[in-house]
């Protein structure tokens, strides 16, 4: 399963107690579609992932994080990220998919893969008040 959403808890979804007390939005998920999640795709605009796809090796070619627990089934995303026309970048595993949501550095910033890199480390765990319940 890939889990592409994002926790909008003031635009769609009203409160999570488990995710705003610190539970990763994909382990929730994972928790409560009962199966293991990979997450990547939540944080690039929609029309940019249909538009702004390059080839490989493309000197402005956009990265995704791509974070999970399953290295095959990661592995598998990250070739569909690339074939996409996006570099794939390793953001760990589950736990820190929290690096990629809305109001982080990487958050629809369609930054190069130093720069998703860069941005996946400067990520603070806490949610700013837009992002909060």
């Amino acid at each position: 399963m890939v889990d592409t959403g994002n926790y909008y808890p003031k635009q769609r979804d009203g409160k999570i107690a488990e995710i705003e007390a610190g539970l990763p939005e994909s382990r929730w998920v994972e928790k409560h579609l009962g199966r293991p999640v990979i997450k990547a795709f939540n944080n690039i605009y929609f029309k940019h992932l249909l538009e702004r796809g390059q080839p490989s090796g493309s000197a402005n070619r956009i990265a995704l994080p791509v974070a999970g627990d399953d290295p095959k089934a990661k592995r598998a995303v990250m070739e569909l990220v690339d074939e996409l026309g996006f570099d794939p970048v390793d953001a760990g595993g589950l736990d820190e998919s929290w690096r990629q949501q809305p109001g982080t550095p990487v958050y629809a910033a369609d930054r190069n893969a130093e720069g998703v890199r860069e941005a996946l480390a400067a990520a603070s765990r806490e949610r700013s008040p837009d992002w909060k319940a």
